[in-house]
């Protein structure tokens, strides 16, 4: 699938990962429907690249359609990369007792809910599109983590939420096949979030050195250059990859 002149939605588009995919749609051609709860930021990178931003909780029906609909007034949809997402720490016994189990839940319907939320909303408006050369009338690309499958001390929620991810990558995608809707997902390792940098440099550059190679953290270009290639090679389909460089995170 091309890119130029298709149009896409990015949940979490205000920032992080989210605002490194819109830039590189938009430097594509693409038209981009940003969505987040980040007004401030969301409308000032929509303004910065001649997009639009709508005001979105994903994990609530009427929030994600109206996405949909500002995204149709464009054209077609396209694509949809859901990056909007929460991390909060908490061990499941810690030291005022029990992990919390509202945190829990909130740490679930961001992260997975809120992502089958959209995508279903999304395919639905793609399965009615007139179907590109290949057949292919879109594709869903989400985000999980390197936490999925290595969980560190305090990431039960975190990284239960994004297995969840992960695990419907394969059955949303075959169920989607018929129609010509593609799924991928994506599990970045250790990536420069704002939560990263506001830690001690000396913290910052430990994290970096942990990663094989390249030692250093990732950067929001790297993982718009991953979705880039998902997007426009037609093979990856039902599939997680790691965007880590080959670390396997320690337990704390």
């Amino acid at each position: 699938m091309d890119i130029k002149n298709k149009v896409f939605i990015v949940t979490g588009g205000a920032s992080g990962l989210g605002a490194g995919t819109a830039r590189m749609l938009a430097a594509e051609g693409a038209r981009v429907v940003l969505a987040d709860l980040q007004d401030e930021l969301g409308q000032a990178v929509a303004q910065e690249l001649g997009q639009i931003y709508v005001h979105c909780d994903v994990t609530q029906e009427a929030d994600g359609q109206a996405v949909i609909a500002a995204a149709r007034k464009l054209g077609p949809i396209f694509g949809l990369i859901n990056c909007a997402g929460v991390a909060p720490a908490s061990r499941i016994v810690g030291k005022n007792g029990p992990h919390a189990l509202d945190l829990f839940q909130k740490v679930v319907m961001i992260n997975l809910v809120g992502t089958f939320n959209m995508s279903r909303l999304a395919a639905a408006a793609m399965s009615e599109n007139t179907p590109e050369p290949t057949g292919e009338r879109g594709v869903l690309i989400n985000t999980a983590s390197v936490a999925a499958y290595d969980g560190q001390i305090g990431q039960a929620a975190y990284a239960a939420s994004k297995a969840g991810v992960v695990g419907m990558t394969l059955p949303v995608a075959r169920d989607l096949s018929k129609v010509g809707i593609r799924c991928c997902t994506i599990a970045p390792g250790i990536f420069g979030t704002p939560m990263i940098f506001g830690m001690p440099q000396e913290v910052q550059d430990s994290l970096a050195a942990s990663i094989p190679f390249p030692s250093r953290l990732g950067r929001p270009e790297d993982y718009a250059k991953l979705v880039n290639s998902i997007i426009t090679n037609e093979m990856l389909n039902g599939e997680t990859i790691r965007l880590d460089g080959a670390i396997r995170m320690a337990p704390k």
